[in-house]
């Protein structure tokens, strides 16, 4: 033996999957049909964040690129938050699409007057952490557990609403993660990108949780500053996306998420292209449910979850697993 290979076979603690859910395959699942016989459930996700000039550094992970405190990303940034969010939330309003907002929820004390914009519109808010600045890796249990305490507490001081998803910031979840969301009574996780229906998720403890179908593919920012997609190109992109899901609702029900960044979709060049996927969509009412995550997370909850577990269950005994 090599001692290359000897090093490759004795990795320790090496899993087959992530253990946070079972595979399932998308074909003969349980039907799924969304309130009033839709095929879709259709919901957009403006990230309204807060990134710091000057974060405290982790270990694991830089917030900035460069050297820092770095003002060119931080402005960058700031577009959002002083010109994006307003120009977005106007073109939303036309359409009549409401928010599911993954916020920063520092936001609440460094930009209230866009929590209460939102707020008065009837958005829904879920957690992507304090700031998109400051990563939950390398966390011990106690620091993660005062992040969503500071998010249930500081959100619903500020809007009255008690949330129930979260995202986590910059998409630094832990394994631990999914099982203390249960424990704080959340309903979805959005980290997971694993399929384009809800799906149970293994808690540990017995209560309910489910992955919200989210999408990286469909992200804003892939689709300009990993993609370098033009805003036309992007808005057929998401066309593709919608057309496929609602046919393939059909069968059984899908749901599509647009996740954006104020700071990106909302530039001046870019709103427009995005208007036309808000009308593509809201001409399709009678087949699309044009809602929140967390109304769809209630909806599968009382009537599709059980269904879904046992299916699951009995997939998993038919093939012998435990």
């Amino acid at each position: 033996m090599t001692r290359e290979h000897a090093k490759q076979t004795t990795k320790p603690n090496t899993k087959e999957d992530t253990g946070l859910y079972d595979y399932w395959p998308y074909k003969d699942r349980p039907k799924i049909v969304w309130p009033g016989g839709r095929k879709l459930a259709f919901w957009v996700a403006p990230n309204i964040e807060f990134y710091e000039l000057n974060p405290p550094e982790n270990p694991f992970r830089k917030s900035w690129s460069r050297p820092y405190p770095d003002i060119m990303p931080y402005s960058y940034r700031d577009h959002g938050n002083r010109v994006g969010n307003w120009r977005l939330m106007e073109a939303m309003d036309d359409y009549g699409v409401r928010g599911s907002i993954s916020l920063s929820v520092a936001m609440c004390q460094h930009h209230p007057e866009i929590i209460d914009a939102c707020r008065v519109r009837n958005w829904e808010f879920f957690s992507h952490g304090i700031y998109n600045t400051r990563y939950v890796y390398g966390m011990d249990e106690a620091q993660e557990r005062a992040v969503l305490e500071d998010s249930i507490r500081t959100v619903q001081q500020a809007t009255g609403q008690r949330i129930r998803g979260y995202l986590a910031p910059a998409l630094t979840h832990t394994e631990r993660t999914i099982r203390l969301l249960s424990e704080y009574d959340f309903y979805y996780s959005c980290d997971l990108f694993q399929d384009d229906q809800p799906q149970p998720l293994k808690t540990g403890n017995g209560k309910k949780l489910i992955s919200m179908p989210y999408s990286l593919e469909v992200n804003d920012h892939y689709a300009f500053n990993v993609y370098g997609q033009s805003p036309m190109e992007y808005t057929d992109l998401l066309k593709r996306q919608f057309d496929t899901l609602l046919a393939e609702g059909e069968q059984s029900g899908t749901v599509m998420c647009i996740p954006i960044h104020a700071y990106l979709i909302g530039r001046a060049h870019r709103i427009d292209p995005f208007r036309e996927i808000l009308r593509y969509a809201t001409d399709h009412r009678d087949d699309v449910w044009v809602t929140t995550a967390v109304e769809i997370a209630e909806y599968y909850l009382e009537h599709y979850y059980d269904d879904a577990l046992a299916h699951i269950r009995a997939r998993k005994h038919g093939r012998g697993s435990s």
